[in-house]
């Protein structure tokens, strides 16, 4: 065997699919945003279950502008669970789950600007990939649903 690998292509014969290995559509960061969604739900699940359980991760006798430690807590394990659902929806590809996912990423990005005072390193490296998910769901997000339907067409 000498020469270089070359690859079949599809279909017995013509030019390769190249398209199928372009990432102009953005799915590589719809992706991602699916993953940092993820990761979010699972960092405000785990930080819900602790503030409930006021574990020594917050500060004892803090006051808080909205309510108690324990109304923190249960507001942060809610949206834990509702981002794991966008992540999921994100996953998916329904129209509507780009949307949602938005919706969960702002709503951390709200979140962690609001932590800032108490765990600043924490927020402001989370802050930017909240603001890069949401920047990727809305640019490339609704791409994925267009480019199946003009394969489906041209299939």
């Amino acid at each position: 065997m000498s020469g270089a690998y070359t690859p079949v292509p599809r279909g017995g014969g013509g030019a390769l699919d190249y398209d199928e290995y372009d990432d102009a559509r953005g799915q590589g960061l719809v992706t991602f945003a699916g993953v940092m969604i993820m990761i979010a739900a699972v960092l405000n699940t785990l930080y819900g279950i602790a503030a409930i359980d006021d574990a020594n991760v917050f500060v004892k006798n803090a006051r808080f502008v909205f309510a108690d430690l324990n109304t923190l807590g249960w507001f942060l394990l809610a949206l834990g669970i509702v981002q794991f659902f966008a992540a999921l929806a994100i996953w998916r590809g329904v129209s509507w789950g780009r949307w949602f996912g938005v919706g969960c990423a702002s709503a951390n990005a709200i979140l962690q600007t609001m932590w800032m005072p108490a765990f600043p390193l924490l927020a402001m490296t989370i802050l930017p990939l909240d603001i890069l998910a949401i920047w990727a769901l809305c640019w490339y997000g609704g791409r994925r649903r267009a480019y199946r339907a003009g394969k489906a067409e041209g299939a």
